[in-house]
């Protein structure tokens, strides 16, 4: 399926501003949270996420962009956790990006990477090994407040690297992060 542009974005000046929106995945497994993270075509670990098509609201493209990348049919809209920015150079344009974050529950169904956008895996991790194994710092602060969403006062308790480079874990199943 062919992405469409979409209100995802508009020019400022010589920037280009893009919106996305996404999810923190998780449910339960054993009392326990776990959250689905993806790896993209580059082998970062993340969120799925994606821009805004048409007259969507972030919460809709957050829902849309989960389904599609990870094939979950079955999931529960939780609070917005936070909106992301970053800039990036795209064919020699420089695009502003910001993406809103929405805690959403998929208490079944197995994920399935869509690889025809990049995406080679998805895997649950239980929180404490989600944050360490998460490529992107600004990524890991939304984690961090969806752990405090998911655990409350106890939050603090998650286990949480000091370091911003994460390259070279491994993952259930072999993987390398």
């Amino acid at each position: 399926m062919a992405r469409r542009r979409g209100r995802g974005g508009t020019r400022s000046g010589r920037v280009r501003v893009e919106t996305s929106a996404g999810g923190v995945i998780f449910r339960r497994l054993e009392g326990e949270p776990y959250v689905l993270l993806i790896r993209d075509r580059y082998h970062h670990w993340g969120f799925p996420k994606g821009h805004l098509e048409g007259e969507e609201t972030p919460a809709d493209a957050a829902l849309r962009e989960v389904r599609e990348e990870t094939g979950l049919a079955e999931l529960v809209l939780g609070p917005r956790l936070q909106t992301i920015d970053w800039f990036f150079r795209f064919r020699g344009r420089l695009i502003h990006k910001f993406c809103h974050f929405y805690l959403i529950e998929s208490p079944t169904g197995e994920p399935v990477p869509q690889l025809e956008e990049g995406i080679t895996e998805c895997v649950w991790l239980p929180l404490g090994r989600a944050i360490e194994s998460i490529s992107y710092d600004n990524a890991r602060e939304v984690l961090r407040a969806a752990a405090e969403q998911l655990l409350g006062a106890e939050a603090g308790a998650v286990p949480v690297p000091e370091g911003g480079e994460e390259d070279g874990r491994t993952l259930p199943g072999g993987s390398t992060a």
